[in-house]
């Protein structure tokens, strides 16, 4: 398999370097990611429960999609492609925001990545890729937001630091 790099970033996303993706997460190095949010034409927000098999935070419930992007590759065209390979689909993405954030995990390994978060809008059913993930689900904002509050160990660490402020951009620009 080929050794899989990640794009070392400082505060403000200037790259300072690359690295093998699991030596920086065993060193807890600040990286670029990218999580994307699928809405349908009903408001409905597509999860994905992350493949058992995952080295970290496996069969947990996540946004639509979320990886790395690759050296010289874009938030939106890294975010398309990762789209296709995770939930077999396409849709046309906006980049909404950008955040960083630190979380240990059991195993050792940490998560400290800019997390560049993004939308697209699509009515189709995802043709998963098991290697990478469980299960789907359509789900109403509302309901998330509050099996978030009731459940939050059944969800990713970045999905619940995320899922507020995504929440509230809906909000904001579902009233204009």
């Amino acid at each position: 398999m080929k050794e899989e790099k990640v794009i070392l970033v400082d505060q403000q996303d200037r790259q300072i370097g690359t690295m093998e993706k699991i030596e920086a997460h065993e060193k807890a190095m600040l990286h670029r990611a990218f999580s994307i949010f699928i809405l349908n034409s009903e408001g409905a927000l597509l999860l994905h429960q992350r493949a058992l098999t995952k080295y970290h935070s496996p069969g947990l419930w996540t946004n639509t999609c979320c990886s790395h992007q690759r050296e010289g590759e874009t938030s939106l065209v890294a975010g398309n492609r990762r789209l296709i390979e995770e939930m077999g689909m396409e849709a046309s993405l906006t980049e909404l925001f950008t955040f960083i954030y630190k979380a240990p995990f059991d195993n050792g390994l940490t998560e400290h990545e800019l997390d560049h978060v993004m939308i697209g809008y699509s009515n189709n059913e995802p043709v998963i890729n098991l290697e990478e993930v469980a299960d789907f689900k359509w789900v109403s904002l509302e309901a998330v937001s509050n099996d978030l509050k009731d459940n939050p160990a059944d969800y990713t660490v970045w999905f619940a630091i995320i899922f507020e402020r995504f929440y509230e951009y809906t909000q904001n620009n579902n009233n204009k």
